[in-house]
């Protein structure tokens, strides 16, 4: 198990997405720097969210995702909270308009 400040971490949310390459008036790039400030703003924000980090891709093959969040929580519950806040609201809402594609995996790190 993952521990964070002391507490067990429980709960790795992971999501991926494809960016279009124009949208909302910005290239690509731009919007993966939005994205990436905008979800690690939300460290501040939502106190379910034990750790965040945001990636923006590297790699130039057809296969790779444009952006990468990795959050850990204590419990489902927390990632339920965190999901349905109005903060993370506006940010998925931003993604859903730049995005291709999303993939997202969630699992139980107590198992």
């Amino acid at each position: 198990a993952t521990y964070f400040c002391g507490v067990k971490v429980l709960i790795k949310h992971i999501v991926m997405w494809k960016l279009k390459e124009f949208a909302e008036g910005k290239s690509k790039l731009e919007n993966a720097q939005i994205i990436k400030s905008d979800l690690e703003a939300l460290k501040d924000k939502i106190e379910q969210i034990k750790y965040i980090e945001v990636g923006i891709n590297i790699n130039e093959s057809e296969q790779a995702y444009d952006v990468v969040l990795y959050s850990e929580f204590n419990s489902m519950e927390d990632l339920n909270t965190y999901q349905n806040h109005p903060e993370h609201v506006k940010v998925a809402e931003f993604v859903g308009k730049v995005r291709e594609a999303r993939v997202v995996t969630d699992y139980d790190t107590s198992k």
